[in-house]
């Protein structure tokens, strides 16, 4: 059973910081690439960052390059979303996918809120 679990989610003040993890059972985590979305309250899903496999290639949006960034450790089958300099307009909730040969597959979601 595929599964993938985000966690790390919460509350953080403008500036601060926030590490998320998706920990991926049930399939070879270190043969798919990885990525992370997030939708805000009211808006669409944004694609913000992925990586591949042996994790020599990354990418990020605009609106987080120099912000944040996404890891991954094979062994634990662990991907990683470190988020520093967090803005109100990061308050959304984060999604991971595990994307191969026409499979994907998506974690559950968690809140991410960013206020004062």
């Amino acid at each position: 059973q595929v599964q993938l679990v985000e966690s790390g989610g919460g509350l953080a003040q403008p500036g601060g910081s926030l590490r998320l993890s998706c920990a991926a059972s049930g399939f070879s985590f270190s043969k798919y690439a990885m990525s992370w979305a997030r939708q805000a309250p009211g808006k669409g899903l944004e694609w913000i960052s992925e990586i591949y496999t042996s994790d020599t290639g990354t990418y990020y949006a605009d609106s987080v390059k120099g912000r944040f960034t996404i890891s991954r450790d094979n062994a634990r089958n662990t991907l990683y979303l470190q988020m520093n300099s967090l803005e109100p307009d990061d308050t959304a909730v984060y999604y991971c996918k595990a994307f191969a040969w026409g499979r994907e597959y998506w974690g559950q979601g968690t809140q991410v809120s960013v206020s004062s």
